[in-house]
């Protein structure tokens, strides 16, 4: 059968990294404080712990009071000695942490001590690779370390615990063995045609599994966007007219003064970022200098920081006043066309409708209502707000999260674009793997479709990858990590 022949462009992990340097690195954030730790890993870690302090033996898992010298006998700190046996370690070879003083100048020194000794500086992320590498952990649980450690809100930390521990890891390997028996099922069929009366592929059993497996990538999706917006959060340009709003906007959100706030046109003639949890996400904002045209050349280009800044952004804030930055006989859309060249797509712009506590005369009242009227029928939205008072954030708020198709979660796990990729990838190939069971009956074509489903789910957990793609992940962690 075709399934142990695959031959995959891709190279499953290599569980055997005997051989390689005994790797160094402070693993505490450098400068003052309490405690820093030095984490040793490989096979010479346990003898240079033994020469640095002094003494012949260690018990695993136990801690031992030490004082660590210099080549000369003099004591460079003294502290707390853990060993940890492989395999059973993080990294999975032999691992000894020295937790001494906080202190750049202790801690570089016992580092440059360790490293007389032997060992080599790690590189960033190279503890977790080496327990990705001996099967401690997989590439979903060591992702989890580095964003557990970059979170922005409880609950994109609780998330990812929950993904580390191996929650998500589970759902995908589930999936994975459903794809397997699938292409057991069909290789069956093509190898075995006439082992049977019934028509395997025909009677409706693979088709039934082949869209109960659709059915649970689809909500593992629905799950795993709800988790990258969750890690990732989405970055929001404040964008319009000078004195529109913008800064005052920001400052609401950010709930202190952070941009300068004043009646004079052209105040913000940068970009301002600030960033701030609301309802769950998180939201990169930055404030932008009003768009008009100007003589001044520090405004000018303020301008122009500011229309890159919105070519980049996943949810464009047209912020306008209501009082008067439109014509008698304009719209809201026309005004965005004016500022942006042409009007963003809808799920990207999100219409602001500031000084909304002026609007004391029916007639004013009336012509927004019927503005908001035409904004939904194009399949845009306006919320109305008032910086000054606080009217609204709310409720701009609660559309904003609905733009982007975030809920509270409950019980969700982290995710990153490269896993929604590859989920994305799954389904697609599934898509097609119907079409070829469903439409031409071609079997060859459907285990095709299913190798590569499998193929692209097990890129997520590091079943298969790339080492450009290791490479790159494993990179962005801290040193030490």
């Amino acid at each position: 059968m075709a399934l142990a022949a695959d031959n995959l462009d891709e190279s499953p992990k290599n569980s055997n990294i005997s051989g390689l340097p005994t790797i160094a690195a402070i693993a505490t954030p450098l400068g003052r404080g309490g405690v820093g730790v030095i984490r040793l890993s490989g096979a010479r870690a346990y003898d240079i712990a033994c020469q640095l302090t002094g003494k012949s033996t260690f018990t695993p898992r136990m801690a031992s009071f030490c004082r660590f010298y210099q080549a000369d006998g003099t004591t460079i700190d003294e502290g707390l000695v853990l060993y940890f046996k492989g395999p059973h370690s993080f990294t999975g070879e032999d691992v000894i942490e020295l937790q001494g003083h906080g202190g750049m100048i202790l801690q570089n020194q016992l580092l440059a001590r360790v490293f007389e000794l032997g060992a080599k500086q790690a590189g960033a992320g190279e503890f977790s690779y080496r327990a990705f590498d001996n099967d401690k952990l997989d590439l979903v649980q060591a992702e989890a370390i580095a964003d557990a450690i970059d979170a922005t809100s409880a609950a994109a930390a609780s998330s990812a615990i929950r993904s580390l521990s191996g929650e998500f890891s589970q759902k995908i390997n589930q999936l994975l063995e459903q794809l397997i028996h699938l292409r057991l099922h069909v290789e069956a069929a093509i190898d075995f045609p006439d082992e049977e009366d019934v028509d395997f592929l025909s009677d409706g059993v693979i088709q039934d599994k082949l869209e109960q497996t659709q059915s649970k990538i689809q909500q593992v999706l629905a799950t795993a966007k709800q988790g990258q917006l969750l890690r990732d959060g989405i970055h929001v340009v404040l964008a319009g007219r000078p004195n529109a709003g913008k800064s005052s906007l920001l400052n609401r959100l950010a709930g202190q003064e952070r941009a300068i706030v004043t009646d004079v046109a052209g105040t913000t003639r940068d970009t301002l970022q600030e960033t701030v949890v609301l309802n769950g996400l998180t939201l990169h904002l930055t404030d932008t200098a009003g768009l008009r045209e100007t003589e001044d050349t520090v405004e000018r280009i303020g301008i122009e920081r500011a229309r890159k800044a919105i070519t980049q952004a996943d949810m464009l804030l047209m912020v306008y006043d209501v009082t008067r930055d439109l014509a008698s006989d304009s719209t809201p859309l026309q005004l965005a066309e004016q500022l942006f060249g042409e009007l963003p797509e809808a799920k990207r712009l999100l219409i602001i409708a500031n000084k909304s506590d002026l609007l004391n005369d029916n007639s004013s009242k009336e012509r927004i209502a019927t503005s908001q009227a035409e904004i939904k029928n194009r399949g845009y939205e306006q919320v109305n707000v008032s910086c000054e008072t606080g009217t609204g954030i709310d409720d701009l708020v609660e559309t904003l999260c609905a733009k982007v198709g975030f809920h509270p979660p409950e019980n969700s796990l982290i995710a990153r674009t490269r896993h929604l990729d590859a989920l994305r990838r799954t389904a697609d190939s599934l898509v097609e793997a119907h079409e070829q069971l469903t439409v031409f009956k071609a079997g060859e074509l459907v285990a095709e479709s299913l190798r590569q489903a499998q193929q692209s789910l097990g890129e997520i957990t590091g079943e298969f990858s790339a080492d450009d793609l290791l490479g790159k992940i494993f990179g962005s962690f801290c040193i030490g990590k």
